[in-house]
């Protein structure tokens, strides 16, 4: 009890541990909307887009729309495979909502191992390269950072067409690899990888981050201050609504009864720790009133669910991704949510599925960094709690303080979803990124210094 009175206080005073913002936002420019009428032709480069389902799809598809509903010009170039899977089940060709996307190559491999995957992200480079040369000329192109060093396209088209690129950093490459043990810090290979980033950064027209620790180690890269911008991914509170209880099919389906449902949903990637959440889960197996869900893919998915076998426990339930159309009662299926990277990842990636906890109005418990950018948003707006990396005790604990106070829980939620409809919901981001992507094609832009720092 102890512990739980500690959690409740460390929940109480959350918005006084960290300052609201400890490095000033560079806001954009003042741009004369009036120069906007003609549209702006933009292509947005990404291995996913519609209809997949992952995070970085879901984002580069909600950009397309919001920038046609603005009367610009879209086209998306992307695979003709579903992230992940092999063989090519897209079409080449199709206009959906106005939004033109053309589709390349496949996945011959999947995602079977390493060398699998470099054969299918050069596949891409090539052919996407060659489709986007072909296009009439385009004022600007988004690239994105699926896969890796796809904004190298965006160089090349600049150089042969003119048209500027704005690299949108979803993570950082090789720092993730590197910081998840994959590959070594000084290695010849890390060293070649880290200066093709640095090159792909310096020279494009803007560089657009996820948070205030991106922002650092960008900063440290030698990227200057006036060529980044900042904009957190989104959810839109009037696709994701909280539903009902009552009336919620996964909980029905899943019989969860009265029972807290803490689920983890998305991407188990090699940047998380599953490892915390494993021993959490263990040290429930006995709380019959907690009962947990693991809904989503990737590798550590797996992983997780061997150690549970493991232990024996049987307090947890697994699903796979679901369609986009039912992500608002997936959300809302869960009485707590989870999020965890794994220390040293701050600012490398940031999970994008806070703000979906946020706009289904659902309390959060994070494992990871104080100082990252998940967790500063949690304590600023005191919508859930945060607990260290290989404190599986502790973690514990913060479930147990949300299923004995089952208002709390609701109150944090709450909070949340005020705070993503103020301050980080999707019109705020992707009108942000409609002015952005405004100013690049008009030319109001710092030409890119590839000199700047070592």
């Amino acid at each position: 009890m102890a512990r739980e009175d500690f959690l409740r206080r460390r929940l109480a005073s959350h918005h006084r541990l960290v300052p609201r913002e400890s490095i000033a936002p560079r806001a954009l420019q003042p741009f004369d909307r009036g120069r906007a009428l003609t549209p702006v032709r933009v292509i947005i480069l990404n291995q996913c887009f519609y209809p997949d389902v992952v995070a970085t799809a879901q984002h580069g598809w909600d950009l397309a729309r919001h920038l046609r509903s603005k009367g610009h010009d879209v086209t998306a170039i992307a695979s003709r495979s579903i992230y992940g899977e092999k063989g090519a089940t897209l079409p080449r060709a199709e206009i959906v909502e106005g939004v033109r996307i053309l589709r390349v190559g496949a996945s011959v491999f999947g995602k079977s191992s390493i060398l699998a995957r470099i054969f299918d992200f050069a596949l891409f480079y090539i052919l996407a390269l060659g489709t986007a040369v072909t296009l009439p000329k385009h004022d600007v192109c988004v690239c994105f950072t699926t896969p890796p060093f796809i904004a190298l396209v965006g160089w090349l088209l600049r150089l042969i067409r003119g048209t500027r690129y704005v690299y949108w950093v979803m993570d950082l490459y090789p720092d993730l690899p590197v910081a998840c043990g994959v590959m070594r810090e000084r290695s010849l290979v890390t060293r070649f990888f880290e200066q093709l980033n640095r090159f792909c950064l310096r020279r494009a027209d803007r560089v657009v981050v996820l948070g205030r620790c991106m922002d650092e180690r960008v900063l440290n890269k030698g990227v200057p201050p006036s060529s980044i911008t900042r904009i957190n991914v989104w959810s839109d509170q009037e696709e994701i609504r909280p539903v009902p209880t009552a009336e919620n099919k996964f909980r029905a389906e899943w019989k969860v009864g009265d029972r807290l449902l803490v689920m983890y949903s998305g991407n188990f990637g090699i940047g998380h720790d599953v490892e915390t959440i494993a021993d959490g889960v263990i040290r429930l197996a006995t709380d019959g009133r907690i009962l947990f869900a693991f809904v989503g893919g990737g590798k550590r998915k797996s992983e997780l669910i061997a150690l549970l076998k493991a232990a024996g426990v049987s307090n947890y339930i697994e699903g796979p991704y679901q369609p986009r159309e039912r992500l608002d009662e997936l959300l809302s299926a869960a009485d707590v949510h989870l999020a965890s990277l794994k220390n040293g990842i701050e600012g490398i990636m940031v999970p994008s599925k806070l703000y979906g906890v946020l706009a289904a109005s659902r309390p959060i418990v994070f494992i990871g960094a104080r100082h990252g950018e998940v967790a500063r948003v949690i304590q600023e707006e005191q919508c859930g709690l945060v607990v260290n990396c290989g404190d599986g005790a502790a973690f514990a604990d913060a479930i147990t303080v949300f299923a004995t106070d089952r208002a709390e829980a609701e109150r944090c939620g709450a909070r949340g979803r005020g705070a993503l409809i103020n301050t980080w919901g999707a019109s705020h981001a992707l009108a942000k990124w409609t002015t952005l992507l405004e100013e690049v094609a008009a030319g109001h832009v710092q030409a890119p210094n590839p000199q700047t720092h070592p």
